[in-house]
């Protein structure tokens, strides 16, 4: 294909096979990741950050450069999830940068316009680390930057780009020691090469199946009920969504996630297949089957309708004039309410359980993102929270290292309030944080005691391995029960309580005074007791804690002060 220019047409397709092509392969990227849990997850975070801006793409009816730009920016940054999607959510804004002002791309334009990706990644990364995403998008750059005033023909251009990538990924256990321990290149890195060969197959013109990339429809094409059946609804909600999974649901589990649904409603519709679950139901609780869903895997699609809506419009048709005039003085009583109870602070938390998400209203957070390690909530999910609490300086707590950069990108996108991240990598490290908050003090002196507090706690994560590996010279196998701490694997056996027990011996020196314990959905209440009351009489010196915290796929999560 002796081709020497692209336009908005082409570049298009190129951009949409990459998502599909990393869609494809996220399951396998997420069982890259160097620690073997079961929540792997740079495979589905990318996904979901190409996702959200193909989607956009696919809108397009006749893009031009601007207009392709704009989608594909403004989709990636909102949508970007955990660090390798704001990376890749980096890359792509900075790519689009570079095709400002031109109508078709060569060698050259391409070129400099991934030389401007690099860049705008690398600024966005406070540390970056070598051997990984960020090397082989800068190596690709730099080899395009090499032979771009040589290479006419784009097939040959690209190809060489493609190889040069390939060979960087190879290289990167040899930059990152962790990598070649575990016996894995970069998953991000692998992600990025995925999209670009997705990218190459659609400027050769292969065959492309876009229809993941539809919208959903609209929820004015929703067949509504007659007024007449309204009175008959027991649930109300006609709630929609997909489950793109985790791992492939047994047959049981399935009967058992219909059966669960069946439960809270009626109507159910569920298809299932090794990657995808489609859901139909009419419920009173939409909010219970998501959470439930989620345990599965991350959440798609989502659409909630309300099926009395129609018969609610209908009564109040014959007095849409006093409608209109109480909603206008309602607008009105809304501002004049929301002006007079703004706060000077504000809080917003990323949670994932229960009784820590109750904990942290306990400790005055305005706002709580469900999410965390299972599912790391977007860019846009920050902004939307940014926007529902209603105070001139507004401090974000990820508490999760993956979730950090989502919360820089959502601060850096809000202009009309302050926005200070406090980047805590563990729940523990929030709720300490939260705790240290002295209202007298700036933002600045906030966040510099804040982090002075939580660097004096250490947090421990009790959970299984999902495959064999060997980490901190320690030989891990499937199924193991493993004691992940701040910096590495602390402790591997096969009890639970008895990897906690190892795991807390590793954390403790003879500073420590405190103990939080905080028990998740598969732990007994009983079990935390027994555990807490062994680490009592093994450490007399420190008060033990023990809280009910609920998060899923994490038995123990247990901090040291």
């Amino acid at each position: 294909m002796d081709r020497q220019t692209i336009d908005a047409k082409i570049l298009s397709r190129m951009f949409l096979a990459g998502a599909k092509n990393l869609e494809a392969k996220k399951e396998w990227i997420n069982e890259l990741n160097v620690f073997p849990v079961p929540d792997g997850d740079t495979g589905t975070n990318m996904t979901l950050t190409i996702m959200s801006a193909a989607s956009e793409v696919s809108a397009l009816a006749d893009p031009d450069m601007e207009t392709l730009a704009k989608a594909i920016s403004s989709g990636s940054l909102r949508g970007a999830r955990g660090n390798s999607g704001v990376i890749l959510s980096q890359l792509l804004r900075g790519f689009t940068k570079g095709t400002k002002g031109h109508k078709e791309m060569d060698a050259v334009v391409i070129a400099a316009a991934m030389e401007k990706a690099v860049e705008t990644a690398y600024k966005a990364v406070m540390k970056p680390k070598e051997g990984t995403i960020l090397t082989v998008a800068r190596e690709a750059a730099v080899k395009a930057t090499e032979i771009a005033e040589e290479s006419a023909n784009l097939e040959l251009f690209f190809r060489a780009i493609f190889e040069h990538a390939e060979k960087t990924l190879a290289r990167t256990p040899e930059m990152l020691p962790v990598l070649k321990e575990a016996g894995v290149v970069d998953s991000g890195g692998q992600g990025l090469l995925e999209v670009f060969r997705g990218a190459f197959d659609g400027y050769l013109g292969k065959e492309i199946d876009y229809t993941a990339f539809e919208k959903a429809a609209p929820a004015s094409s929703v067949t509504k009920i007659s007024p007449q059946a309204e009175a008959e609804i027991k649930f109300g909600y006609c709630t929609e969504f997909i489950i793109l999974l985790d791992k492939p649901l047994p047959d049981e589990e399935v009967h058992s996630f219909k059966e669960f649904l069946m439960s809270i409603g009626d109507s159910v519709v569920l298809v299932a297949d090794d990657e995808i679950v489609k859901v139909h139901v009419h419920t009173n609780h939409p909010g219970q089957a998501f959470e439930k869903a989620l345990t599965y895997g991350a959440l798609s699609r989502m659409k909630i309708d309300n099926m009395r809506e129609e018969h609610q419009e209908k009564l109040i048709k014959d007095a849409q004039k006093l409608a209109r005039e109480q909603e206008e003085q309602e607008k009105k009583d809304a501002a004049a309410k929301a002006a007079k109870e703004r706060k000077k602070y504000g809080f917003i938390s990323v949670s994932v359980g229960e009784g820590l998400s109750a904990l942290f209203k306990e400790l005055n957070v305005d706002w709580i993102i469900e999410g965390g390690q299972t599912m790391n909530p977007s860019t846009e999910d920050m902004l939307n929270a940014i926007a529902e609490v209603n105070a001139d300086t507004i401090y974000i707590f990820p508490n999760n290292k993956n979730i950090v950069l989502a919360a820089n990108q959502a601060r850096d996108l809000t202009e009309d309030k302050e926005i200070v991240v406090v980047p805590t990598k563990t729940i523990p490290q929030g709720i300490t944080a939260l705790i240290s908050f002295q209202p007298d003090m700036t933002g600045e002196e906030n966040l510099e005691g804040m982090m002075e507090a939580v660097s004096m706690v250490k947090t421990g994560q009790v959970t299984y391995a999902v495959r064999d590996t060997r980490l901190d010279e320690k030989d891990i196998h499937e199924g193991d029960i493993m004691g992940i701490g701040d910096h590495g694997i602390l402790a591997v056996g096969k009890g639970r309580e008895a990897v906690a027990k190892e795991m807390v011996a590793a954390m403790v020196d003879e500073d420590s005074e405190v103990i939080s314990i905080y028990y998740g959905a598969e732990t007994s209440e009983e079990a935390a007791n027994k555990l807490a009351e062994e680490l009592e009489e093994t450490y007399p010196d420190c008060e033990v804690e023990v809280n009910m915290g609920g998060q899923p796929i994490y038995y123990y999560i247990i901090s040291v002060e």
